[in-house]
């Protein structure tokens, strides 16, 4: 017999919650098949069996949390499908033979006399039929908690099934007053509501949204793009870039390509703290926001500095799908350095992003909004603005900082031939 855990899964994951059985008790598994699809914190794994053999046995389900060398399933590699639904029968069917055996039911009565007489050695004065003291090993009552109502002090079965009635009242008036006191936060409304169990993934980000919040002294600086340049290229190019790259000229690839100069020319937005130490970041993965279903994950596009407009877009678009169909793998979300949300796809015009820790800088863009402006010659016209947000850790970037990289982001957007000969 083999059992079936939790393997390694990475570094900081060590725990999940089984989301999906693949399989079921009497299926036959070969050794690196998925049995299990397990929910973690950043993404959806699934568990492969280390043996061939036949399930016998699932010992966690679904919704169950469980950590890394839990116990989950019991294999066996000496049987077959056939043999373990015909051991089941044949559990079964001795199970009836027993208990239809007169046999069975002397032998029974023995066992009551015997542990009469033990009983009597141990406990002392304690005197209970045989039927009470069969029904306080079922119930798992010790005889010498019950009060008798018999003169005598016989205990009958009478006596146990109140001893067991009033033990549960106690609990269950325990357990409605722990609800009461234990748990503040939970409200009672005479109105419909519905109470759904939040998934881990949203449980951890939750947990590490207000952790950065009270761990890093976060400040979020504003400026506003002038995005006509950039879109005039766009609808200039957008075709030829189509036929040449077999994808979209899309927003994403200009701020990535912007984010990362902007990042060489101050290096502590590209950095994270660990203990008493700075950790300056020489290379560029920029972490991509992309809302799911199941919530918020950021996708890392690796060496973005190396990439062409083309490379970034297809990355971007590749790891959006991922993400979308549950497909990401937990490499795709770790190590980045510097993150771009874009709150705009939503409607967005103005927001605070938070910190992806422990990165120490993110960047928020928004939607394209027509807007009268004045241009250096005090003339007036209508641009298509973006405003931009740069959330910093002020523990190690300085406002002066974090201003001049956001100018510096709004300088090359603005002029994005000079962008694309830096990119």
């Amino acid at each position: 017999m083999q059992e079936i855990k939790i393997p390694e899964l990475a570094e900081s994951i060590t725990e999940g919650t089984i989301a999906e059985w693949l399989v079921q008790k009497g299926d036959k598994i070969e050794k690196g098949d998925a049995i299990v699809e397990l929910e973690t914190d950043k993404v959806n794994v699934e568990v492969n069996s280390d043996f061939t053999g036949i399930i016998t046995e699932i010992i966690q389900g679904e919704g169950e949390d469980v950590q890394v060398g839990d116990v989950i399933a019991k294999l066996d590699e000496n049987v077959t499908s056939g043999s373990v639904a015909a051991s089941d029968k044949e559990v079964e069917t001795a199970k009836e033979e027993v208990k239809e055996s007169p046999a069975t039911e002397a032998k029974e009565e023995k066992v009551n006399t015997a542990e009469k007489q033990e009983d009597s050695g141990n406990k002392g004065d304690i005197i209970a039929t045989p039927a009470a003291r069969k029904r306080a090993r079922e119930l798992n009552i010790d005889l010498s908690a019950i009060s008798p109502r018999d003169p005598l002090g016989r205990v009958r079965p009478d006596d146990v099934e109140a001893h067991a009635s009033a033990a549960n009242n106690k609990k269950e008036t325990k357990q409605v007053k722990k609800e009461e006191t234990g748990n503040p936060e939970r409200t009672e409304f005479e109105k419909p509501v519905e109470r759904v169990k939040m998934t881990r993934r949203r449980q951890t980000i939750a947990k590490n949204l207000v952790n950065v919040q009270q761990q890093a002294a976060m400040l979020t600086t504003f400026n506003e793009v002038d995005m006509s340049a950039i879109m005039k290229l766009r609808s200039e190019r957008k075709e030829n870039f189509i036929k040449k790259h077999g994808v979209k000229l899309g927003f994403m690839s200009f701020f990535t390509k912007a984010v990362v100069g902007a990042l060489k020319e101050f290096p502590l937005l590209n950095a994270e703290i660990q203990g008493n130490e700075l950790v300056i970041k020489k290379f560029y993965d920029i972490g991509i926001a992309v809302s799911t279903d199941d919530g918020l994950v950021v996708p890392v596009v690796r060496d973005a500095d190396r990439l062409t407009f083309a490379g970034v877009e297809k990355e971007i678009a590749n790891l959006g799908e991922k993400a979308r169909d549950n497909k990401l793998a937990l490499g795709d979300l770790q190590g980045g350095s510097f993150t771009i949300t874009n709150g705009g796809t939503f409607g967005s015009m103005m927001s605070t992003p938070i910190l992806n820790a422990p990165q120490v800088g993110i960047l928020g863009m928004h939607n394209i909004v027509k807007r009268a402006v004045v241009m250096p010659d005090d003339s007036i016209e209508v641009r298509p603005m973006m405003y931009l947000a740069v959330s910093y850790d002020h523990r190690i970037v300085d406002g002066k900082e974090a201003v001049s990289f956001l100018v510096r982001i709004k300088q090359m957007l603005e002029d994005p031939t000079d962008l694309l000969l830096e990119g």
